[in-house]
């Protein structure tokens, strides 16, 4: 079953659509504003954090729910050479270039087509201009979502007509209870190392083992286990706030979650080579009211953002960022959950 309706306006008079996907299992409800994660029903509960109307997403600062892009997470210095060429992409987060800059993909309204049957879907598309925010190139952005089963799929498609850098992720906050905190929830993470940040939560260049650290989620733990440990990393990103290396390649498990109360399990799957662990660690009032009238608090979610890894286009020895003009970049997420 698919539905478009409208869900208000900006306060630039533009108007935005939701459309719901639900195939009896899944209820995923998605908005042109972002191209983003309004809302996944699963077994009863709204399993992700967001706003009932378009004001709440425009006046969100923590990217909810949204498609991050044409980078997503931070490029020291807001700066980058490619063949050659330095390219200013502004700084929007300190001295660093956060999710795309001021106004990255998560401020855009996209286009979209939808389809029904057993497999429902809606694709946006999006059209981001030579120069935008300081990228180079005329780029051409595909994301689909997808229903299967009680799985949500994320296809990410890209053409350029002069060489870019890219990483595209989807910024949807968890909460497998609907509510509360996640630091009782069931964390493990298919990793042997993560990316270590100096203290702008910029990579440093180097990996860093998570045997005997905090950040070993091999087996199952609680995500509020080792959350304010004793530990550098944790205090660089006041929390957890880490790309972690994913083991193998192809499209494999990058992290399982759980929750006792619920009784719902995430299996996140990836073909990208990261994943940033961010258990919202600076949520708070100044992002204002949620669903339902309800203020949001730290820690009251967690990200699982498929990603490139942060600051590639100045660290060589990270996987490259780089799309050729003539090449396609794609990518794929699947966000599946069942009752455990």
């Amino acid at each position: 079953m698919i539905k478009v309706e409208n869900f208000g306006k900006l306060s630039d008079g533009r108007e935005t659509k939701i459309i719901t996907l639900s195939n009896g299992e899944l209820t995923a409800k998605l908005l042109d504003y972002g191209a983003r994660v309004q809302s996944l029903i699963f077994g009863g509960v709204d399993v992700v954090l967001g706003f009932d109307d378009a004001a709440g997403y425009e006046k969100c600062t923590a990217y909810q729910g949204a498609t991050v892009g044409r980078f997503a997470n931070r490029i020291d210095g807001g700066r980058f050479t490619l063949n050659g060429v330095e390219y200013d992409v502004g700084r929007n987060s300190g001295e660093v270039h956060l999710h795309g800059g001021e106004v990255g993909f998560d401020r855009a309204i996209w286009e979209f087509d939808v389809a029904d049957g057993d497999a429902p879907y809606v694709c946006f598309t999006h059209v981001s201009p030579d120069g935008d925010m300081g990228y180079p190139g005329e780029l051409h952005v595909s994301v689909t979502y997808s229903l299967a089963g009680s799985e949500l799929h994320i296809a990410y498609s890209a053409v350029t007509d002069k060489d870019t850098v890219i990483s595209l992720t989807n910024h949807s906050y968890f909460n497998l209870d609907g509510e509360g905190d996640i630091l009782s929830q069931y964390l493990q993470i298919n990793a042997d190392e993560i990316t270590p940040l100096d203290e702008r939560s910029v990579p440093d260049g180097s990996f860093m083992p998570v045997a005997g650290t905090p950040f070993d989620f091999k087996d199952f733990k609680r995500i509020g286990d080792d959350i304010d440990a004793d530990h550098q990393q944790i205090e660089y990103g006041a929390g957890f706030d880490h790309n972690f290396v994913i083991s193998g390649t192809g499209l494999r498990t990058a992290a399982r979650a759980y929750s006792d109360k619920s009784g719902i399990a995430l299996e996140c799957r990836t073909d990208r080579p990261g994943m940033q662990l961010y258990t919202s660690n600076f949520l708070g009032e100044s992002e204002g009211k949620g669903k339902s009238g309800k203020p949001y608090f730290r820690r009251q979610a967690f990200c699982l953002e498929t990603q490139g890894f942060p600051d590639a286009p100045n660290k060589p020895a990270f996987p490259s960022a780089v799309l050729r003009k003539g090449e396609e970049w794609r990518s794929e997420t699947v966000y599946a959950f069942s009752k455990k």
